[in-house]
């Protein structure tokens, strides 16, 4: 490889990250219109009809053999289950081959992930300590990659590859801390029978992956049954997701050599056939292309692939019809105000607002300061800042765990009102910071 084609090779390498990139960045704006569009309804004359629709009953299967929840719960359990594998599929990939695959590379957004938990929990607990309120103290924990990735769009040249992909890295560290603290510490009654044929269904995912099955309707079907066991068991059922992500296998049928081989000779046969006017083909034709079309399917790796093909329906369909069913709060000025005033709101704002920066911008430090890491290619420590003000936007995943920590109405609104002011603030202050920021001259060329 020449010089001259290094710039081009690193653009093709970067192409995956970039496609993320966009579809997270167009996500946050699809997110911030539901969640406006919930909030317009909950304060409307449809608000009863509003609240009413997502506490029908919905049911699952049959009269007698059937699962029977309200759409609200089939939309936090079931959907939210998908988004989780989702996030298992990109935690496998990143710790394999990613920015978490290198322990020099993943040291630094580990620290800052794990500064952007612990504080924002410990504010939340000084000022709310006993129960029920203390149950929240998760809520704050969270990143919204989606809208924060959306203010690094808005702000251009002035964010480097290299800060945008530590923010990601950070967020995807930041779910697997939600996901383990919703698995140990957001459970109800354990049930030992449901929690063992859990077991079984996982043990039989790991079986399949290491047979090299590949199928995902055998991955599907064991999964949903691993997601039901997990639902009756009193662990939640999202968990469920991210186990399932985690069986995914990684390695395509057919590495380069092969697909070439394959590819090729089924192109050189393709070539002998006879052409024939018009759009339809013979059967040896179409058979060729679709054993073509086969050969493509499985030099890709399946994890990858489903990445690929569910993070668009995830991305733009789950978290908005989360939000839609989740960010609609009812508030008069007076309920407003209230609220504001809540020691559950207070600790929910503070925890992302100052918990996150702090946090994420000490353990950083701590990290760098030890050796363990360095900061990104062109970043200071005023980016750093920025990017953890930018974390603090800790919508989804924030109001999620709120629907597992409190069942009180009243506190559910408070913490929904934190952390939709602290979102705000974050991406405000966040986006004014880094907008401070200087469009780094371009490279001169020749």
């Amino acid at each position: 490889m020449s010089f001259d084609d290094l710039p081009y090779k690193l653009s093709v390498l970067m192409r995956p990250f970039e496609e993320f990139f966009k579809r997270q960045a167009s996500g946050g704006l699809v997110l911030m219109a539901a969640t406006a569009l919930a909030l317009l309804l909950a304060n409307s004359p449809l608000s009863e009809a509003y609240h009413h629709f997502w506490e029908l009953d919905v049911t699952i299967g049959f009269e007698q053999f059937g699962l029977t929840q309200s759409l609200h719960h089939w939309i936090n359990d079931g959907l939210m289950a998908v988004f989780f594998f989702v996030v298992g599929l990109e935690l496998k990939r990143e710790f394999l081959t990613g920015e978490l695959s290198d322990s020099k590379k993943a040291a630094l957004p580990i620290a800052a992930a794990l500064g952007g938990m612990v504080l924002p929990a410990l504010i939340y607990y000084l000022i709310n300590p006993e129960l029920p309120m203390a149950k929240g103290w998760g809520i704050p924990m969270a990143t919204d990659i989606a809208f924060a990735l959306g203010i690094i769009a808005l702000l251009g040249p002035r964010i480097s590859r290299s800060l945008a992909i530590f923010l990601t890295a950070l967020a995807i560290v930041d779910d697997l801390g939600a996901v383990l603290v919703i698995a140990l510490f957001y459970t109800g009654e354990i049930s030992a029978v449901a929690l063992g044929w859990a077991a079984a269904f996982l043990l039989l995912l790991f079986i399949g992956n290491r047979l090299g099955l590949q199928h995902p309707n055998y991955y599907a079907l064991i999964g949903f049954c691993l997601w039901v066991a997990m639902l009756r068991s009193g662990v939640h059922a999202s968990v469920a997701g991210v186990l399932i992500g985690a069986t995914i296998p990684v390695n395509p049928r057919h590495f380069r050599d092969e697909f070439v081989s394959k590819a090729d000779e089924l192109l050189e046969h393709y070539k002998e056939l006879k052409v024939i006017p018009g759009p339809f083909y013979n059967e040896d034709k179409l058979g060729t292309l679709l054993a073509l079309e086969h050969v493509c399917h499985d030099a890709m790796s399946p994890l990858q692939r489903m990445e690929h093909e569910m993070t668009p329906w995830v991305i733009f369909g789950v978290m908005p019809i989360f939000a839609l069913a989740n960010a609609g709060i009812s508030l008069s000025l007076g309920d407003l105000s209230t609220a504001l005033a809540h020691p559950t709101t207070i600790g929910v704002a503070l925890g992302l607002l100052l918990g996150k920066p702090i946090g994420i911008l000490l353990f950083s430090w701590i990290a760098v300061r030890l050796g363990l890491c360095r900061l990104p290619s062109g970043a200071s420590w005023r980016d750093i800042l920025g990017m953890g003000i930018l974390a603090g936007i800790g919508f989804t995943m924030s109001l999620f765990i709120t629907s597992l920590a409190f069942m009180d109405p009243s506190l559910v609104t408070s913490a929904k009102v934190g952390i939709f002011v602290a979102s705000l603030l974050a991406g405000i202050c966040g986006y004014w910071l880094l907008s401070r920021k200087k469009i780094p001259a371009p490279a001169p060329q020749g």
